[in-house]
């Protein structure tokens, strides 16, 4: 797709959530790059853009991945100024991943303020099959949704995704898309 700067809008996103929950593999699997099976962790911070089509409109997205250490803080916190979303992402295979979610999302409050539109994302859905009593259920990550959009009235959705075989992962970035158009959009009618 070419991009048409006149017309292209950029919005800025952010993957946040603990190490090694696939936050790297979903936006290389949403670039069309292939998948590494080894956990190599992100330094600091990494970032790529992709243009996209979205109901006949072209926007930039700029994908800035953040590690998940908390040693990374410091780091993270000028990241999310200016970000227009955010994806967070938890393993369904480590409980205390789904439980640090909150966590995640009072950090991000921390230095944005208002949040912006946002993604929940139950990562390794593939795994769950291995340990099935282990492993945080849809319905668990559907009700911490509700609650989060409930309590502090952010536009927001859950979703289960697998990096490796792409379920749900350009659905994501494209619903993602369209939340971020309709908040732009909304800007722009005078008041």
């Amino acid at each position: 797709m070419s991009p048409d700067s006149n017309n292209t809008i950029m919005f800025k996103m952010a993957l946040i959530g603990d190490p090694a929950v696939g936050k790297t593999s979903l936006r290389r699997k949403f670039l069309g790059q292939g998948f590494i099976h080894s956990h190599i962790a992100t330094i600091g911070v990494d970032f790529a853009q992709k243009y996209v089509g979205v109901d006949g409109r072209t926007i930039r997205l700029v994908i800035w991945d953040l590690a998940g250490q908390q040693s990374y803080e410091s780091v993270r916190k000028h990241y999310y100024q200016g970000c227009s979303s955010l994806i967070l992402v938890y393993s369904v295979m480590e409980r205390e991943t789904f439980d640090n979610a909150s966590r995640w999302l009072v950090e991000a409050y921390k230095y944005m303020g208002e949040l912006p539109p946002t993604a929940i994302l139950a990562n390794k859905t593939d795994l769950r099959d291995q340990n099935p009593e282990g492993a945080v259920t849809t319905e668990e990550g559907q009700a911490f949704a509700e609650l989060f959009k409930e309590k502090l009235q952010v536009p927001a959705f859950f979703r289960e995704t697998c990096a490796l075989t792409g379920d749900n992962v350009e659905e994501t970035f494209l619903e993602l898309s369209r939340m971020m158009i309709a908040e732009h959009e909304a800007r722009l009618i005078p008041k």
